[in-house]
């Protein structure tokens, strides 16, 4: 036997059954994972799962964790129940008619006890279906109640009457609680036409302008009502001492007393005709020599 024919290549030669049996082999082990894998699956931290098998909703939902199902036939939905914030623009009217634009956040979460219901009922879609028209309608019915001027003015007081028309609006289960909860409805923007927004900027300043007006005029009343009671005083007190000096002569004697300083007083005579004395206090005569 020759070295060539030592060192020739084995040729392996399979017939069409066992190859045929070789690809059934593969086939069942990929199938079997895929059902391995089709068989389980995790709900996240932070959601509940909903078991949906042949088109039927489970009546209970699905907790944290690894869960077991049926291959091909069973599907698990993720719920999130963590709270969601969806920005919102829209446009609303006032009590007198003008257009506001509104620029708003919404803060809602699912309640865990919600989340079968909302599925079966908006299948994932509940903030487009529920959530966002009952919002706006809250905001309108809101804002419908006051003027253009006041939204802009009390923006903290339409929030709350929003957030709590959009809580009436959503409802309850049949269980009880809320079947979403709206956490918050802040109020980022509210804008007006450039046209009302001078027309209130200008409402404003005459505003301004006559409380100003107001109070010069007060403060001009109370200085004449104060120079009035003045005058009234100072002839109160004129009349008194006259109603003194009628009756007791001597009062006269006793003021100079007590406005006396203690410096006797110089007596220079008049001219001899008239026969008058001039009373003449020592403190002037000082006062003009120096």
């Amino acid at each position: 036997m020759s070295n060539s024919y030592r060192n020739s290549p084995k040729v392996i030669t399979i017939s069409p059954k066992g190859m045929a049996g070789l690809i059934g082999g593969a086939f069942a082990i990929f199938a079997a994972i895929i059902a391995a894998t089709s068989a389980t699956t995790v709900v996240e931290p932070g959601h509940r799962g909903v078991r949906v098998t042949l088109g039927k909703v489970a009546p209970t939902f699905e907790g944290e964790g690894l869960k077991f199902k049926m291959p091909f036939i069973t599907q698990i939905y993720p719920i999130s129940i963590r709270q969601q914030t969806v920005d919102l623009e829209t446009e609303c009217y006032s009590s007198d008619l003008q257009q506001v634009k509104a620029t708003m956040r919404v803060l809602y979460r699912i309640p865990e006890n919600a989340v079968v219901a909302l599925f079966q009922q908006y299948e994932g879609a509940e903030y487009q279906t529920l959530i966002r028209p009952r919002v706006i309608e809250a905001l309108k019915e809101a804002a419908s109640t006051q003027s253009a001027e006041m939204i802009v003015q009390n923006r903290e007081s339409i929030k709350q009457q929003t957030l709590e028309n959009a809580r009436k609006k959503i409802g309850e289960l049949p269980t009880g609680g809320p079947l979403i909860f709206i956490e918050d409805t802040p109020l980022s923007d509210l804008s007006l036409s450039p046209e009302l927004n001078a027309a209130i900027e200008q409402k404003m300043t005459q505003k301004e302008e006559a409380e100003r007006a107001r109070f010069v005029q007060k403060q001009a009343e109370i200085e004449a009502q104060t120079a009035i009671i003045k005058a009234r005083g100072e002839a109160e007190a004129i009349r008194i001492r006259g109603e003194k000096l009628r009756a007791n002569p001597s009062f006269l004697n006793l003021q100079m007393v007590e406005k006396w300083d203690g410096v006797p007083p110089l007596v220079v005579g008049g001219d001899g005709s008239s026969g008058a004395n001039i009373l003449v206090p020592m403190t002037d005569l000082q006062r003009q020599s120096k």
